[in-house]
């Protein structure tokens, strides 16, 4: 079972800035990919940026690069999404997932709950 526990969402004007957490196990970062999706409302869900567990790359989409940053603290279980330059947007519901691959996939498994991002001013 793999539990994965998102925090830091809120609402921030234009151009502002969020850190996102993904809590889960050290066993599931040592071990797998994560990655962050967001869905807004009345759109499909879509991939943001991910991380390896292999060698620590890092992907992002078009739309995000250059503003978000991911990491991992591996000893804290903790994987992290730094936005900058935040847009409206860039609201929508953002979790974090994994498919249990070592490597960033386009598409998971195992979702949390989510937290809420709101870009508004």
């Amino acid at each position: 079972q793999v539990q994965l526990v998102e925090s830091g969402g809120g609402l921030v004007q234009p151009g502002g800035s969020l850190r996102l957490s993904c809590t889960t196990s050290r066993f599931t970062l040592d071990y797998y990919g994560i990655g962050w999706v967001r869905q807004a409302p009345g759109k499909e869900r879509e991939g943001v940026s991910c991380i390896s567990s292999t060698d620590g790359s890092t992907h992002y989409a078009d739309s995000v690069k250059g503003r978000f940053t991911i990491s991992r603290d591996n000893a804290k279980g903790t994987v992290y999404l730094q936005m900058n330059s935040l847009k409206p947007e860039d609201t929508a519901v953002y979790y974090c997932a994994t498919d249990r691959s070592r490597i960033c996939v386009p598409e998971y498994d195992y979702y949390g709950q989510g937290t809420q991002v709101t870009v508004s001013s």
